[in-house]
């Protein structure tokens, strides 16, 4: 007995090493992704060049409400509008629900499964086959129930690395519906901005209109008296006729930017005619936040967007490396099976199955390696696509500082300019208006203060257009509260394996 015994024991463990070899041969032979592999890595902020571009200036990142700070209740009221009912940002919040349902389709992948099925078929079976007389050669109802359960181990985390890469595309899209927002607002604004500077300018040729008014008047009285011809009336005429067109040249200009606001808005034209006359403010002073750079990346939403997609890359990577590794599904059914309607819930009629199953990948003509390839090919681009994002992003708001501070040295000019041309024009209109000079004189006077109020009017309205622009560069208020490291970017290594290399060589 002790000798059968030991005999069985050697065949026993014979048994084991066989299986063993045959599994490591096959695994083995099995498809791999050796030499598949992405050097790329996402940017360091602090390794771009910016502490002359963007000084540390103790200023405060821009709030959610950073349109406030020009003081007009209209914008503000525009701008909630907007937020309530655009079509555009019901696009937005369309694609964040399709990422949701998304992500809760790939967490579902990693739960146990259960399922109820119940089948009646009616049917002539062979006379020939398997099954034998009385059911062989006759027509019978079946009946099947089964009450079935399913559950894939998914021991090299393909299933939850799917379920990672999903609520990352979720959290982009989220990002996504937060650049809609900002793109939306700053629009409002900028458009209202524009609004505003049509009207300035609606009050100039206005003031225009009425100097060139009395310019007539004078040199009319000049031609009664015989000091002036009717050379001088004809051209002062068609100067007042060309004031009066580019008067009109702006009211339809107002009423266009009008429509424009109103489509903003996800409205009709006619919401629009009931847009009253703009009352900006000149805004806070400008001064940027520190620790720009480093901080910028959880302030833009693009930015924040790019790092989402390169994390859900790299967990695409993970998953599609899992695929070369076997999958082992456990399943299990019980129910019951008879022919005809008497005996189908009867305990004879009891059918029941429980048992693993495997895949393997072993030959697939490099359709694992092609897909591998590809995840990586994608991860790369994403990569690229954050890199770029925040170079743009620094890029933007240096541009919109400096413009800011251009606009702000070039206004002190203007100024001066637009003082010294103004008390030209009246003294030379005075002089005329006392026969001390011509008329050509009081014209090119009129033009330079004409010209001169125009720029101060065109600066000032630049100048809010770029604080606006800034403040969108600098986020506009959003902040990345995700569970994401917000204060730098993360270091995307999609190389690294997500399981032991077993199949792999």
């Amino acid at each position: 007995m002790n000798i059968q015994s030991h005999t069985e024991q050697r065949v026993s463990r014979a048994l084991k090493l066989g299986v063993s070899a045959m599994l490591a041969a096959v695994l083995s032979a099995c498809v791999n992704y050796a030499g598949i592999h992405s050097d790329a890595k996402t940017a360091d902020p602090k390794q771009y060049a910016t502490r002359q571009s963007l000084p540390a200036e103790q200023g405060h990142w821009p709030s959610a409400n950073w349109a406030d700070q020009f003081g007009d209740a209209q914008l503000k009221a525009l701008i909630d509008e907007a937020l309530q009912s655009s079509p555009t940002l019901d696009q937005a919040h369309a694609r964040v629900a399709a990422a949701s349902a998304y992500s809760e389709t790939a967490k579902a992948s990693t739960m146990p499964r259960v399922d109820a099925s119940y089948s009646l078929t009616r049917q002539q079976f062979s006379n020939t086959t398997f099954i034998p007389p009385p059911f062989g050669g006759s027509w019978q109802t079946e009946n099947k129930g089964l009450l079935s359960a399913s559950y894939d181990l998914d021991l090299w985390g393909k299933n939850r690395e799917a379920l990672k890469a999903a609520i990352s595309q979720l959290q982009a899209s989220e990002a996504d519906a937060e650049i809609v927002k900002l793109t939306l607002t700053t629009s409002i604004a900028r458009t209202y901005n524009q609004l505003a500077r049509l009207y300035a300018l609606r009050d100039i040729a206005q003031q225009e209109i009425t100097q060139r008014e009395q310019i007539d008047r004078i040199t009319a009285g000049r031609i009664a008296t015989g000091l002036e011809t009717e050379v001088e009336r004809k051209t002062a005429q068609a100067n007042l006729a060309t004031s009066r067109a580019t008067l009109k040249s702006f009211d339809g200009q107002i009423l266009t930017t009008r429509y424009q606001i109103a489509a903003l808005l996800g409205a009709g034209p006619d919401r629009g005619l009931h847009i009253a006359r703009p009352t900006l403010g000149i805004g806070d002073e400008v001064r940027l936040p520190n620790n720009l750079p480093a901080d910028l990346v959880s302030r833009r939403p693009e930015i924040v967007a790019a790092r989402w997609r390169v994390d859900a890359m790299t967990q695409g990577v993970k998953e599609a490396k899992a695929e070369f590794y076997p999958d082992i599904n456990l399943s299990a059914a019980i129910g019951f099976d008879a022919f005809g309607f008497g005996r189908f819930l009867t305990a004879a009629s009891r059918t029941a199955s429980a048992g693993p199953a495997i895949h393997l990948p072993i030959f697939d003509a490099g359709e694992l390696r092609a897909q591998l390839k590809g995840r990586y090919a994608d991860f790369d681009y994403a990569v690229a696509t954050y890199n770029q994002a925040l170079v743009t992003a620094l890029s933007e708001v240096a541009t919109q500082l400096a413009d800011v501070r251009s606009t702000d040295a070039q206004l002190v000019d203007a100024q001066t300019a637009q003082d010294a041309a103004r008390k030209a024009a009246e003294l030379a209109l005075v002089q005329y208006k006392a026969g001390l000079t011509n008329q050509l004189t009081v014209l090119n006077a009129d033009v330079n203060a004409l010209s001169a109020n125009q720029s101060v009017a065109n600066l000032h309205m630049n100048r809010l257009d770029q604080q606006i622009a800034l403040a969108s560069a600098l986020g506009g208020g959003f902040v990345d509260t995700s569970n994401a490291d917000s204060a730098a970017a993360p270091r995307a290594d999609a190389s690294a394996p997500n399981t032991p290399v077993v199949a792999a060589r």
